[in-house]
């Protein structure tokens, strides 16, 4: 069973910037799709970028222009740049990835890291 690690989190001041890893056991080759996603206090989890194995990325309208996903297979990492950031941003943020078996679908989160924009 594939693991997924995030690191790169931590408090970064409004208009600042913050680049995550997400780091995989195996390899991210074996994903369909891997995605972000986050989840402030009190709140749903939402999906802030997603990327297909074809390369295809997704965004929702409150990071677009700010956010790139970004996958290095051959370092297993999916990365997530944060340009811009604002205090709504702050968030404990996931790294996802989805693997189709059929018509089943397996999804491996990681634990999370906290982000915080705060001055």
């Amino acid at each position: 069973q594939v693991q997924l690690v995030e690191s790169g989190g931590g408090l970064v001041q409004p208009g600042g910037s913050l680049r995550l890893s997400c780091a995989a056991s195996g390899s991210i080759l074996s994903f369909n799709a891997m995605g972000w996603y986050r989840q402030a206090p009190g709140k749903q989890r939402e999906l802030v970028a997603a990327v297909t194995s074809d390369g295809s990325t997704n965004y929702p309208s409150s990071v677009l222009g700010r956010f790139t996903i970004s996958r290095d297979n051959a370092k297993n990492t999916l990365y997530l740049q944060m340009n811009s950031l604002k205090p709504e941003d702050t968030a404990v943020y996931y790294c996802k990835g989805s693997k189709q078996v059929g018509i089943a679908r397996y999804d491996y989160w990681g634990q999370g890291t906290q982000v915080t924009v705060s001055s």
